[in-house]
């Protein structure tokens, strides 16, 4: 379950001031990304900080980034050099500014509402008092974050917030000094910057919970561990301390505090909390066991292989949390959108201002003409007081907080959920692959099989002067491809000696090694590999063939040792079928996907294996090399196919890298993994179903958050315009939208996706 190694000293975490929403952390994130050298950032809004990782440790300028945020209006300082980022009280800026415009806000309604002081000459002057005070002390942020978007000759919607808060409090002063017997609107005033505040802090709420899901799971994993010394007694030491090589005691009952190796003992570990999988896990001797796991019975002795920021579990959230903050190819619409949004509402309020000042009496009649198949409210009695509330409601109303919340909130929700469950996902464009995918290919050996090989059969011709089973021990005990290691376990025998002077594995081949001959000094070189390869370099396969061909072989592996002679010995290997295979298989088809399967075994074993699964024999590709296996992609995608490639080995990394969507499975390489857009932690094959569903149901999400953040605008800025909507209800439906679309992608999180 090894991922790609990080290297701590290319990353860095900046506190970053003036973030107050999603657009925002756009900003800041395309900010990020266009300094040199930079290769990914993730911005956390609730925790107001940046992590960024460089493509090298030399290339590393922290300072850049503290200029390129500063040219676009944020604040930066570095806090941190860690994997995970500085924890900063979650919403902690929002928090004193939302209570005191709440209470403001409160005070107002009991006055007006209530009391009936909306009237009195004093109340108007401690309105002012008040209002002045939420738009100095809570305000400050929109405005601040308006200013600077303006400067830069560009708008979010702090624009819209400030615009709208700013108008009915700077109309509202006007007629206080004027002496105009009029109604004020400072209590709209303070409302929209009480409920805008509050919207907000609900937000960072929430995403703070959802983002940190998986951090929780390093905080629940133990500090402190038993390091084992040298004279056998053990001492509690900090876990992060640990260096790879130690060795600790592991009690059964206690949770795992670090990556390592079993040396001694065996037990059952719950790895759920890791992996998904629901079932506790054999472990003895040489197998391995992951920080944050329970050991449930036996006690073991441990070596170190990982603590703190270099555990699975910490590159896991690593991994996830960048995921979290990748942006959809869909998301571009939504900026795109957003760019000439705010300029077109704001074209928009002031012509609903000009509109109602200038032409009150149509105005009116149309407002009126519309209540009867809408509803009534009560407009304003001043034409100028009409135009300013109306465009002030429509500032508001037309905030895209929402459309900025759709598409991150879902891809949040979606990859924590999928993470939870043992489904990696690295970004918000394979979720959108994931969704358009009408082909998947499957690697054979690993993915539909078990990947653990047994020797059916053996047959040696003794044309050789030596025992060819030294020969077969010597080349394949020292591979670690599967069949060379079920070859090796079935001989039962150590390494054979002999004067061997190269060795050598051909992926997809096979293996080749030379030894020179004792008395004569020969250099001789003895090839073990697939019945093609042997072929090609010259040997004659006929007898291994006919072997091949022979019913106790259907469905297996068959390959040979060529020796100097010729063929020496041919054996014969089957691979089970995983559990479930064939009915992820035809599950696979009822969704209306086409399924292939690729394998470098010979044609009669892979079709077999097919037949089994329900795969006809005319979607096989046999003797397919690591090469062959991406081009057998590259022809799918060029009759139209948008291909998925399931696979989980080296050999599988170039066509993992060339298909639209590469997943690989649990024992998959670290180069499999690399290439690969969805890593599968869990053994059964059931996952590859569940990281689909997850995947489309995250995308189908997002399609939903979007379309209804633009129907929400679009509806709601005529209804303002027409004078339907306070400024006071605009802000708090702004705020409901915003709970809408954050709900609606929370809904992932408790969602079980099909496993069969």
């Amino acid at each position: 379950m090894k991922l790609p190694p990080r290297d701590p000293s290319a990353e860095a975490v900046f506190k970053i001031s003036g973030m107050t929403c999603a657009y925002c952390v756009q900003q800041v994130r395309e900010a990020l990304l266009s300094v040199d050298g930079v290769s990914d950032a993730s911005v956390y809004l609730s925790e107001e900080s940046a992590s960024v990782r460089w493509q090298s440790d030399p290339q590393r300028d922290d300072a850049k980034i503290i200029q390129a945020l500063e040219v676009t209006g944020y604040a930066a300082s570095l806090i941190s050099e860690s994997l995970l980022p500085t924890k900063i009280p979650a919403c902690s800026g929002w928090r004193s500014g939302m209570v005191f415009a709440v209470v403001a806000l409160a005070f107002f309604m009991v006055s007006e509402w209530i009391l009936g002081w909306r009237h009195q000459a004093w109340f108007r002057w401690v309105a002012f008092v008040v209002a002045l005070s939420i738009q100095i002390f809570c305000g400050s942020r929109f405005y601040a974050s308006a200013w600077r978007q303006l400067k830069m000759g560009r708008s979010n919607m702090d624009t819209l917030v400030s615009l709208g808060s700013s108008t009915a409090f700077a109309y509202s002063v006007y007629i206080l000094f004027t002496n105009a017997a009029q109604p004020l609107y400072f209590m709209e005033s303070v409302g929209i910057i009480a409920f805008v505040s509050v919207g907000h802090y609900i937000e960072g709420l929430v995403v703070s919970k959802a983002s940190g899901a998986l951090e929780s799971l390093m905080a629940l994993t133990p500090n402190r561990a038993k390091l084992v010394q040298d004279d056998g007694t053990t001492v509690e030491v900090d876990a992060a301390s640990l260096s790879p090589g130690q060795r600790i005691q592991i009690a059964p009952g206690e949770q795992v505090s670090v990556d390592g190796q079993i040396l001694q003992g065996a037990s059952i570990c719950d790895e759920s909390m890791l992996t998904g999988e629901s079932l506790p896990v054999e472990k003895s001797a040489e197998q391995l066991v992951y920080a944050g796991t329970i050991n449930l019975s036996g006690p073991l002795m441990v070596e170190v292989t990982g603590s703190g920021a270099g555990t699975v579990l910490a590159r896991i959230i690593k991994v996830v949390e960048s995921a979290q903050n990748s942006r959809a190819e869909v998301q571009k619409l939504a900026d795109r959108i957003s760019s000439v949004f705010v300029p077109i509402v704001v074209f928009i309020a002031l012509g609903t201002m000009l509109w109602w000042m200038l032409r009150p009496a149509q105005a009116g009649a149309l407002h009126t003409w519309l209540s009867i198949y809408l509803w009534s409210t009560v407009i304003p009695a001043s034409a100028m007081a009409a135009g300013v509330v109306h465009s002030a409601a429509v500032l508001i109303i037309a905030c895209p907080c929402a459309m900025g919340l759709a598409t991150p909130m879902a891809i949040m929700a979606g990859i924590n959920a999928a993470a939870k469950q043992g489904v990696l996902i690295r970004d918000g464009n394979a979720l959108e692959r994931s969704g358009t995918i009408t082909q998947i290919l499957f690697d054979k050996t690993g993915t539909l099989t078990q990947g653990k090989p047994e020797v059916v059969v053996i047959e040696t011709f003794g044309n050789d002067q030596t025992d060819p089973t030294d020969i077969l021990v010597a080349l394949a005990a020292p591979s670690q491809h599967p069949l060379s290691k079920a070859l090796a376990k079935h001989l039962s025998r150590a390494n054979s000696p002999g004067n061997w002077t190269t060795w050598k594995e051909i992926p997809g081949k096979g293996i080749k090694a030379s030894r020179r001959l004792p008395i004569s000094g020969v250099e001789e070189t003895y090839r073990l590999g697939s019945l093609r390869w042997l072929a090609e370099t010259g040997a004659n396969v006929s007898q291994a063939q006919e072997l091949a061909s022979h019913h106790t072989c259907e469905g297996a592996t068959v390959i040979a040792l060529a020796t100097p002679q010729g063929i020496a010995a041919v054996i014969a290997l089957r691979d089970p079928i995983k559990p479930g295979a064939a009915e992820v298989v035809q599950t696979l088809k009822r969704m209306k996907v086409s399924i292939a399967m690729v394998s470098g075994d010979q044609q009669p074993t892979a079709t077999a294996i097919a037949r089994e699964l329900g795969i006809p024999s005319s979607a096989v590709h046999a003797d397919t090399s690591p090469e062959q296996k991406a081009s057998v992609v590259k022809t799918l995608q060029k009759s139209g196919e948008k291909v998925c490639f399931v696979g989980d080995g080296i050999n599988d990394a170039p066509a993992l890298e060339q298909a639209d969507l590469g997943i690989a499975v649990r024992a998959a390489s670290d180069i499999a993994k690399e290439s690969a857009d969805i890593i599968l932690l869990r053994s059964d094959i059931q996952a590859i179903l569940q990281a689909l569903t997850m995947a489309r149901a995250t995308l189908c999400t997002i399609k939903q958050n979007l379309f209804w953040a633009f129907f929400y605008n679009t509806a709601g800025i005529p209804l303002a315009a027409f004078g339907f909507l306070s400024p006071l209800l605009c802000a708090a439906a702004m705020g409901l939208s915003d709970l809408v679309v954050i709900g609606n992608a929370l809904r992932l999180r408790f969602r079980r996706f099909r496993t069969g």
